[in-house]
């Protein structure tokens, strides 16, 4: 995942996205979809997508409908510590710190750490419950008291 290659959408394209998302979003629950593709004078081709596909073109398109530059990453994809810092919004040396208190699996080459993604990805799920486990605490303890809130 390069950041050299992230860029963002024109008007034009954020224009077409937003189209093509309202067109596509009322197949977003069907299984499958058929599609037919014609570029110019081709004679075109036919595509079946499975509805995952569908929701993930569907997340690109919103993505870029409101100005966002989009990444794909495979899962298995490794990771610098500052690219990892990078998915989880935190400062490079933090991560380094989680890493090293083996919050983190992750593995060295030669003098450099490398995340897997699909940890990254997991660990950001595990923190991102333990984060509304404590906000729904935290609404349970304010209705207790009656805060108002």
């Amino acid at each position: 995942m390069s950041q050299a290659s992230l860029q963002l959408p024109t008007e034009q394209d954020m224009a077409q996205a937003k189209q093509s998302s309202l067109t596509l979003s009322k197949y977003a629950d069907v299984a499958r979809v058929h599609l037919s593709i014609k570029s110019g004078n081709d004679e075109g081709d036919e595509l079946i997508l499975s509805g995952q596909v569908m929701q993930l073109l569907l997340d690109i398109l919103a993505e870029m409908a409101q100005g966002n530059a989009v990444s794909v990453m495979p899962i298995h994809a490794e990771l610098s510590t500052q690219e990892a810092a990078n998915l989880l919004n935190v400062s490079r040396p933090y991560l380094v710190k989680l890493l090293e208190q083996n919050a983190l699996p992750y593995r060295k080459i030669g003098t450099h750490r490398r995340v897997l993604a699909k940890d990254l990805i997991d660990y950001k799920q595990k923190i991102d419950a333990q984060r509304h486990q404590a906000l729904d605490a935290l609404t349970a303890l304010s209705q207790e008291l009656d805060m108002g809130y």
